[in-house]
């Protein structure tokens, strides 16, 4: 396994090393010892999503939030998807910034996104799949929902046309009118 920090050093790109063959393929999605040799990360999951979404479709940019923030560790298994990292952590030095990674059933890397970070993506193929490990169980009352495309963000989707959003996501709010209020 390759881990890369992005250029928010926290959001890290994960490379597993696959083992290929006639037969077809064999990696390790997931292994708690080598992640925290590699990141210095003790992690552990408590729940396994898995979603299938159409091209066009962009879901985001969701977080949850204390006590129940999420850490997730997210792969495709169909498709290809562009994926997106916003950390939303107050004080951070990268406040506001995101980092955005392609995705793919081919490719095979994968994106750890810690607690204090809005995740989203745009499927790229026909339909994809994804799944997800997290921190932290569901929480509907803890969930919150950034809008996809605030300015304050900019957040480069590479879009063509318009997404396909559900409700929830087409209501999202703004990041510095909703988030960076002071308490």
């Amino acid at each position: 396994m390759e881990m890369t920090a992005t250029a928010i050093p926290d959001v890290l790109l994960i490379t597993p090393k696959v083992h290929a063959d006639e037969r077809g393929f064999f990696y390790e999605s997931f292994n708690q010892r080598t992640f925290h040799q590699l990141s210095g990360l003790n992690v552990s999951f408590v729940q396994e999503n898995h979603s299938k979404s159409t091209l066009g479709v962009l879901r985001g940019l969701h977080y949850q939030n204390a006590p129940q923030a999420q850490a997730k560790l997210v792969r495709v298994v169909q498709g290809v998807v562009f994926d997106v990292a916003v950390d939303i952590r107050k004080g951070s030095a990268t406040l506001g910034q995101w980092v955005g990674y392609e995705l793919s059933a081919e490719n095979k890397q994968q994106l750890w996104i810690p607690e204090g970070f809005a995740h989203g993506f745009l499927v790229l193929s026909e339909t994809a799949e994804l799944v997800y490990q997290v921190t932290s169980h569901y929480c509907a009352e803890a969930e919150m929902t950034i809008a996809w495309n605030d300015p304050d963000i900019g957040v480069d989707w590479g879009l063509k046309q318009e997404p396909l959003l559900s409700d929830k996501d087409r209501l999202g709010v703004g990041f510095k009118k909703n988030l960076l209020k002071t308490d």
